[in-house]
C-alpha cells in the first residue's frame, strides 16, 4: 500500500490507496480522457478527488456512482456544468460496457408499467412535496418550476414571465374560453392565464403541498385546483396545456395520455405540451436522477410523442429552446446556493451537494445538447391554417 495524501472530506486522516485503486485510476482516466478532462487538474471543469474509492465506483456504477460519489464528498469541481457537458460531448457511453446490475432498471421498465395511476404520487412524495420553502428560495416569483423563455429576457422572473405568456399566445386563449392545465404545479400558468387572459381555468397536480400552495394564494381567481392524476379527467375544454408533465408520464403511457387529450379537447380547440425531449427514445431514466430526483421519470422523444398522437391529434407547430433551460437550471442554481443558509436548518449538507449536483449536471446536459425543450401545439385537424407565435 502506499499513501498520496488523500483524505476524506469527513475526516483529515490520510486514506490509504491500494494498488486497485491505483488500477481503477489509470483506467478511469483513460475513459475520460477523450472529454479534456483531468484528474485534479488545474480547469474549472476538472475532477478534484478526495477518495481514491472514486474510480473503482464510477466505473462499475457510471452515473448512479458519480453522482452518490460526489454527495458523500468524494470529488469535487469547481463548475460541475462545464464537466458534465464536456464528458457527454465526447459520447463517453460508447466505450463503457453495460453491466447486468445496471441493465436492472432496464428489464423492469420493459416488463412493468412504472407510471401508473397509483404509482403516479410517488414523484410527489419525493420531490414537489419536500416543502415549498426551497421551491420558494430557489425559483422566482411564480414559482415557475420549467423551462422559461430568454430570448429577450435579462432574469429569471422576466424569462418565466416571457414563457407564460408564449404559452398564452400559442394557444391563442380569448376571454371566457375554458382552459385544462395538466400538471400545473404551484400555480402560476394558472394565474397568468386567468388574471390576463380572462380565461376559467381547471388545473390539476398530483402533488398535496402544490395543491394547498395554489388553492390558498389563487382563490381570488376563477380557478378551480384539483389534486387528482390526469387519468381522472372528464369534462371538455376550448384549450388545454401541460408544461412538465409528460416527464411523467413514462413510455407505456404516452398513447394514453395523448388519448386523454384528445378526448378533453373541444373540436376546434388547441393544446401546447411543454416538455424535456431527449434526442434518442429511451425506456429509462438516468439512475442517479431516479432514485434522487424524479422516481419513474422519463425524458420522451420526438419519435415516442408523434407516434403517440397518430391518428388522434395534428402538431401545428414544434418549438425547440433547449439551450434557454440551461440558463434557466443556472438561474436556479444561483438562487439555491444564495439562499441555502435560511435553508439549512432543514436541509442538511448532503443534500446540499445532492441538489448543486442535480441543478448543475442537468444543466450541463442542456448545454451539450444531450436534451432539449420543446414545445408542441396540437389540434383535432383544424380547418384554419395555424400561424406560429415565438
Amino acid at each position: 500500500m502506499v499513501n498520496l495524501n488523500y483524505s476524506n472530506s469527513a475526516s483529515s486522516n490520510p486514506i490509504i490507496v491500494k494498488p486497485r485503486h491505483l488500477a481503477a485510476k489509470k483506467h478511469f482516466e483513460s475513459l475520460i480522457k477523450p472529454s479534456g478532462v483531468h484528474v485534479n487538474g488545474n480547469q474549472a471543469y476538472d475532477i478534484q478527488v478526495n477518495n481514491p474509492k472514486f474510480f473503482h465506483r464510477v466505473i462499475h456504477q457510471g452515473n448512479l456512482g458519480l453522482g452518490e460519489s460526489y454527495m458523500e464528498g468524494w470529488w469535487e469541481c469547481e463548475r460541475i456544468d462545464l464537466l458534465i457537458e464536456k464528458l457527454l460531448l465526447a459520447n463517453l457511453k460508447q466505450h463503457v460496457k453495460n453491466r447486468f446490475r445496471l441493465l436492472w432498471p432496464l428489464m423492469m421498465a420493459r416488463l412493468f408499467n412504472l407510471q401508473t395511476a397509483i404509482r403516479s404520487f410517488a414523484v410527489a412524495k419525493q420531490h414537489y412535496n419536500i416543502g415549498n420553502d426551497l421551491f420558494e428560495k430557489m425559483l422566482d416569483e411564480s414559482m415557475s418550476y420549467s423551462c422559461g423563455y430568454w430570448q429577450q429576457a435579462q432574469t429569471l422572473t422576466q424569462a418565466q414571465d416571457a414563457k407564460m405568456n408564449l404559452l398564452c399566445r400559442k394557444l391563442k386563449l380569448e376571454p371566457g374560453m375554458t382552459l385544462l392545465d395538466i400538471g400545473c404545479g404551484w400555480g402560476g400558468l394558472a394565474a397568468y392565464a386567468a388574471e390576463h387572459f380572462s380565461v376559467s381555468v381547471t388545473a390539476i397536480t398530483i402533488s398535496h403541498a402544490q395543491f394547498a400552495y395554489a388553492t390558498e394564494k389563487y382563490k381570488h381567481l376563477d380557478i378551480c385546483f384539483k389534486l387528482q392524476d390526469y387519468r381522472e379527467l372528464n369534462g371538455h375544454y376550448d384549450r388545454i396545456v401541460s408544461v412538465g408533465m409528460l416527464e411523467h408520464v413514462g413510455y407505456k403511457n404516452y398513447r394514453r395520455f395523448m388519448e386523454k387529450v384528445n378526448a378533453s379537447l373541444a373540436t376546434q380547440g388547441l393544446a401546447v405540451l411543454h416538455t424535456i425531449v431527449d434526442n434518442t427514445s429511451n425506456t429509462t431514466c438516468d439512475p442517479w436522477i431516479n432514485k434522487y430526483i424524479f422516481v419513474n421519470g422519463l425524458v420522451p422523444s420526438v419519435a415516442q410523442l408523434s407516434k403517440a398522437a397518430e391518428g388522434l391529434l395534428v402538431m401545428e407547430d414544434v418549438h425547440n429552446f433547449g439551450p434557454d433551460y440551461a440558463k434557466t437550471l443556472m438561474a436556479w442554481h444561483d438562487n439555491f446556493v444564495k439562499n441555502y443558509s435560511s435553508l439549512s436548518a432543514t436541509y442538511d449538507t448532503r443534500f446540499y451537494r445532492m441538489w448543486r449536483y442535480y441543478l448543475l449536471s442537468c444543466a450541463g446536459g442542456f448545454k451539450a445538447r444531450y436534451m432539449q425543450l420543446m414545445q408542441f401545439v396540437m389540434s383535432k385537424n383544424r380547418a384554419d391554417c395555424y400561424q406560429a407565435e415565438r
